[in-house]
């Protein structure tokens, strides 16, 4: 690759996903170039070529921007990772070109601070690559694995720049790091099976499956049960033949209302609470405990949030199962509620602001004059300030001769930089960030509500 190709290549270090465009622009791959997808232990063979337009296309005609689209299409069934699967006319897979793309991108990387840090993290993520190739995923916190991007929470580009570099890498995390708190562990495991032997059945280095349209960005993901910290913090449970007083005692003393009954980690018998010892032993005082038993709701630690709204206005409690179908967790309704709750003061106050600046932009320009600097080419057909989002008022105010309309006598570059900080708050919770706001954020909101209120009356 030539000098000018590799520092184009260098923003591929940052969160985007390689493309076969990408290998054919570096000089890897070449139009009108063979692929080949080989099955033996089945006996097949499909072939296809690169496309002019760097698509992969089939025998039959049919083209597929994703590699791995195009291996499920050519085989009719199943999952592929379609980058561990064709190789080109050299014999080496998609995977090692587009691993010699970033490893070139590395190398020319201009020495700054952003750029050690995505070379640094580029290091980390072939090391564990082969890790996890040879069954020895690394292990550790979703708040460390998000550091390696020098992030401190999980905000929606975040969570699709390290989706992307996983997907680089080949990796993926075990469970889902978007799907639980910052603080549970995962494991970064390989799309790719284990070089050495096949893991045994549940066990944590299992191959995981690639999204057929890899190039694509991952949505953001909404708050998840397993975000809650009690979702899979563990539970205290007792076992099907214990007595009454064994679980009021429990339940006592850990103020709990609800026991699972287990027996072993993932075989659920049912659950007890106060009132369901009550009723049994209402109806029977020489009832056998089993008696006491009902039937919980159980979620996976994955489902989203919202969906089990209805299961807690019904029980109260959901039991809640990891990857490994352990039951690893309750989550109430006073979780649920807790969550929200501190969600709803920051979501109200950053209206409040939002609508306040709006109005005094709307009360110092006219509409066309805010369109001419936040919208100049007039893409967005604008027609109220009611269109305009806080990015927007950060564009009209970024103008001097606009800013010096207002007249307040305030530093704009101060002030700019306050509104973009919570422009970042509003974006996180409208895209509901699972992770906790930081601790001055509604501080700073309020701050901000007092000064509009005081310069813009």
């Amino acid at each position: 690759m030539s000098n000018e190709g590799q520092q184009r290549a260098s923003y591929l270090l940052d969160g985007r996903r390689v493309t076969i465009s990408h290998l054919v622009e570096a000089g890897l791959l070449k139009e009108g170039e063979q692929l080949t997808f080989d099955r033996p232990r089945v006996g097949e063979t499909h072939t296809a070529r690169i496309a002019s337009d760097h698509r992969i296309e089939l025998l039959d005609g049919r083209r597929f921007k994703s590699p791995s689209a195009a291996a499920i299409a050519a085989v009719g069934t199943g999952s592929f990772d379609g980058w561990e699967a064709w190789t080109v006319t050299s014999g080496s897979l998609l995977s090692t070109l587009r691993q010699q793309l970033l490893d070139d991108a590395a190398e020319a990387a201009e020495v700054t601070a952003e750029s050690t840090l995505s070379v640094e993290r580029h290091e980390r993520l072939k090391q564990a690559r082969q890790a996890a190739q040879h069954g020895k995923p690394a292990t550790l916190s979703v708040r460390q694995l998000i550091d390696w991007w020098g992030a401190k929470g999980r905000g929606g580009l975040i969570i699709r720049q390290i989706h992307a570099d996983l997907a680089n890498h080949s990796l993926s995390t075990w469970p889902d790091f978007d799907a639980v708190s910052l603080d549970d562990e995962v494991q970064l495991v390989s799309t790719t099976p284990v070089l050495d032997e096949a893991p045994p059945a549940g066990d944590a280095f299992v191959t995981a499956v690639p999204l057929p349209d890899e190039e694509e960005d991952e949505p953001v993901v909404g708050l998840t049960v397993g975000n809650l910290p009690s979702a899979l913090a563990g539970v205290e449970s007792i076992s099907p033949a214990a007595t009454y007083e064994e679980a009021i005692t429990k339940m006592a003393i850990n103020g709990y209302s609800q026991l699972p009954v287990l027996a072993g980690t993932r075989n659920l018998q049912g659950a007890v609470t106060w009132e369901s010892i009550t009723r049994a032993r209402h109806a029977d005082p020489s009832a056998p405990f089993s008696k006491a038993f009902v039937l919980p709701r159980e979620v996976r630690y994955d489902r989203h949030l919202v969906d089990i709204i209805p299961m807690l206005a019904e029980s109260d409690f959901v039991l809640v199962r990891d990857e490994k179908n352990n039951v690893a967790g309750i989550v109430t309704a006073t979780d649920v509620a807790a969550t929200y709750g501190e969600m709803a003061t920051p979501f109200f106050l950053i209206g409040e602001f939002d609508q306040l600046l709006r109005r005094i932009l709307a009360a110092t320009f006219d509409i066309a004059y805010a369109v001419s600097l936040c919208d100049p080419e007039g893409k967005r057909k604008i027609e109220a300030f009611d269109e305009l989002s806080i990015g927007d008022y950060q564009q009209v105010l970024g103008n001097k001769e606009a800013w010096e309309a207002l007249g307040w006598p305030l530093d704009r570059k101060v002030f700019l930089s306050r509104v973009n900080d919570l422009r970042e708050i509003r974006n996180d919770l409208m895209h509901f960030n699972p992770d906790p706001l930081p601790q001055d954020a509604v501080r700073k909101i309020r701050n901000m509500i007092t000064l509009l209120r005081e310069y813009g009356s």
